[in-house]
């Protein structure tokens, strides 16, 4: 079986976080065995709440619990450590001949920015974004969320 590893950013919004893991497990049967989260202080108040959520919806779609590794910045604003985030998660799963995608749906522009380079840039199998249609949406999990009000992007297709 095939290691899966999940690579994205914190948020102050639990929601936009683990709502892409649910659509990545529902829709593409991807149900991740190592994640890694990328952490802030404007976050840390959130990582707890995220980590039990994504555990809760990994064993759901009948995985283990994950391995969940997080990389803290001291700064949200030290881009090259964000790179390197993404640089690690990638070349491990790689090592590991494991499927990797990094979601860029969370987190600050800049982040998602910087996740999605990173995801093309260093091979990647999906770079994944899960699009809610309405802002009336948001804050819900994904198991609330009419499939007509959500759709999960893959951009590794469109580069491929």
């Amino acid at each position: 079986m095939t290691a899966k590893y999940w690579v994205t950013t914190g948020s102050t919004n639990p929601e936009a976080v683990v709502n892409p893991v649910a659509a990545a497990c529902s829709e593409w049967g991807f149900v991740p065995d190592h994640v890694y989260l990328l952490g802030n202080p404007g976050v840390a108040g959130q990582l707890e709440r995220i980590q039990e959520l994504i555990e809760v919806i990994v064993e759901a779609y009948g995985g283990d619990t994950p391995a969940i590794e997080y990389t803290e910045l001291e700064s949200e604003t030290e881009f090259g450590a964000i790179v390197e985030h993404f640089e690690v998660a990638i070349e491990a799963a790689r090592a590991d001949d494991g499927e990797v995608v990094v979601d860029i749906t969370p987190g600050r522009k800049f982040m998602s920015a910087i996740a999605f380079q990173a995801g093309i840039q260093f091979g990647a199998d999906r770079v994944s974004y899960l699009y809610v249609d309405s802002a009336s949406l948001f804050g819900r999990i994904y198991a609330d969320l009419p499939r007509t009000g959500t759709t999960l992007y893959d951009f590794a297709e469109v580069f491929a």
